[in-house]
């Protein structure tokens, strides 16, 4: 049994301790921190946890813990980890690791200096429909990955802090394109670098300083491209979506609007729907087990799992610190309107990967270009010579 103590008591803190008391049971919430001592005693009751502080380097400190879950604000984050990584604590932090990169580059550091077991929870790359997807794309099912497009879309976060840059480190991107960079690069492959950074980014519709609404894409040294979409100001729930292209099939998620139960309701239900949701009259989209369809159960049960064997998460710091690195490029862009290159001072990637995408010989003379069945059932195909770079071409009769 790993016994955690956990920073923060807010929706995050509460998907996260449903997940760990849920159907991993043997792993327990045996210490919650929250800055209200109001809130860090109403969440070890509500949830059952022995004991509850409001003193950080406690919590952390403290001799029956085993691990610490970080679920503050962003601009909270190094100074968690840091303490967690000093008490020779294993050490877990929620999305985004840090505010921006040098602020991750800084965590990665510490933890790997102390010698601590550390996960990045980033939920989204842990959902069932995710994993299903990966295991496809892994056994070559669509070919080479051309194009990830990830989104995620809601009306906006639930708590303050978010909003305020100081706090956060940004609005939309730092908030949800962390996640859809994230599942991008997973399809793409971890190990290819990220080389530059498009983006769009505006307010368009809430009075704050931060962007509410976000379009960016990302390229791949291999010539893959990685977009999100990120709104907060997108009405009618929560859209997360993902695609994947690749040069042999296509990948379709969606993971959130279209959970699999759809209900109609006049009068209402008069109380919660799910995550985000903006109703609960008219036509409804439940989610059975929404910590499992987030990903969360998955996602501890591998991090903890891991833990225990002393091998590697899916997703550690080093993940959160290239994440961070990249959105870091996406805010450049906005702001110079250009492609900008990431910075990654770390990388432990491979360098000088082949470019995706195959030339495929037809004939010693020609390449394929397309292969079509036509409605008389004749095979149409398109050639390049290779020589002339002529295109044309042949239609070859059913038989």
């Amino acid at each position: 049994m790993t016994r955690i103590a956990l920073l923060g008591t807010g929706l995050i803190g509460r998907f996260y301790t449903e997940s760990l008391h849920g159907k991993r049971s043997r792993d327990r919430v045996a210490l919650v921190y929250s800055r209200s001592e109001e809130n860090a005693r109403a969440f070890a009751e509500e949830f059952d946890i022995p004991r509850h502080t409001t003193d950080l380097q406690a919590a952390v400190n403290d001799s029956e813990i085993d691990a610490v879950i970080i679920g503050l604000p962003n601009h909270l984050h190094e100074q968690a980890v840091v303490a967690a990584a000093e008490a020779d604590k294993a050490v877990l932090c929620t999305k985004p690791l840090g505010t921006n990169a040098a602020e991750s580059l800084r965590m990665l550091q510490a933890v790997e200096k102390a010698g601590v077991f550390h996960g990045y929870l980033e939920d989204l790359v842990y959902t069932p429909k995710t994993l299903k997807a990966l295991g496809s794309v892994q056994a070559g099912a669509i070919g080479d990955v051309l194009w990830v497009r990830s989104r995620e879309t809601h009306p906006g976060p639930h708590s303050d802090w978010f909003w305020n840059k100081e706090f956060s480190g940004g609005g939309a991107i730092i908030d949800m394109g962390c996640h859809c960079i994230e599942i991008a690069r997973n399809f793409i492959g971890k190990d290819i670098r990220p080389v530059e950074v498009i983006c769009w980014a505006d307010t368009q519709v809430h009075p704050v300083d931060v962007e509410d609404h976000a379009v960016g894409m990302v390229r791949y040294e291999n010539g893959a491209i990685g977009q999100f979409e990120v709104s907060w100001a997108f009405r009618g729930g929560m859209d997360l979506r993902d695609e994947v292209a690749g040069t042999e099939g296509t990948i379709w998620l969606n993971h959130w609007l279209r959970t699999g139960m759809e209900m109609f309701s006049a009068g209402g239900q008069s109380g919660y729907v799910a995550e985000k949701a903006e109703s609960d009259t008219g036509w409804l989209f439940p989610v059975g087990d929404e910590a499992a369809a987030l990903g969360y159960v998955d996602m501890f049960t591998d991090v903890l799992n891991q833990l225990e064997s002393g091998g590697k998460p899916m997703e550690d710091f080093y993940d959160g610190y290239i994440v961070n690195a990249i959105i870091d490029a996406a805010y450049a862009s906005v702001q110079s309107k250009q492609w900008t290159a990431v910075e990654l001072p770390l990388w432990r990637g491979r360098t000088n990967v082949p470019h995706v995408g195959v030339s495929r010989d037809f004939d010693e003379e020609h390449l394929l270009i397309k292969r079509e069945k036509m409605p008389s059932g004749a095979t149409k195909l398109i050639l390049r010579h290779k020589t002339t770079g002529e295109v044309s071409q042949r239609v070859v009769e059913a038989e």
